[in-house]
């Protein structure tokens, strides 16, 4: 099998090329999730338990959303998302989380993103230290992560009450 070469594309170039760069990466990481699989595996239909839970991948996405625009892009001076034993929002649900608070807090999150978003231009760089991408990658990266956790959401709802989603 041939090397799969999966480059993280420029943070801070123009359309084509953080678009083009996007859809590469995600085009090789597609190549990697079969790499190394006999065809055994490839075709299998594993249904191991997993750590995530439909609940818990919008909680992460609330938080990628405040990482991604409010913090890193913004420089505003709002809570970090994620606590120091859970650095990166690996999908946790704590005591009292609720779907309905959940979905509120992903949504008052999304529509911080969109102000922050519509008020400044697709050129500009993030305003945190040692930042350098430009708000265009920015919009593109959270096209791939909100993308990426949809197929998840997907698979845990038909494996959950048999919805097959759009």
């Amino acid at each position: 099998m041939p090397e799969i070469a999966r480059t993280r594309p420029a943070e801070d170039t123009d359309e084509r090329g953080t678009l083009t760069g996007l859809l590469d990466f995600l085009r090789a990481t597609v190549e990697l999730k079969l790499a190394g699989l006999t065809e055994e595996q490839a075709f299998a239909r594993p249904v191991q338990p997993s750590a995530l839970t439909p609940g818990g991948i919008v909680k992460h996405l609330t938080g990628v959303e405040r990482f991604w625009f409010a913090i890193d892009f913004a420089g505003l001076d709002v809570e970090w998302p994620w606590s120091e034993e859970d650095p990166h929002g690996c999908f946790p649900i704590d005591p009292g989380d609720t779907v309905d608070g959940l979905l509120a807090a992903y949504r008052a999150e999304c529509a911080r993103s969109r102000e922050i978003v519509a008020g400044a231009s697709f050129d500009d760089q993030a305003r945190s230290e040692g930042m350098t991408f430009t708000l265009r990658y920015a919009v593109a990266h959270l096209i791939e992560e909100t993308a990426r956790h949809l197929g998840h959401l997907d698979l845990l709802r038909e494996s959950t009450d048999g919805q097959a989603g759009e």
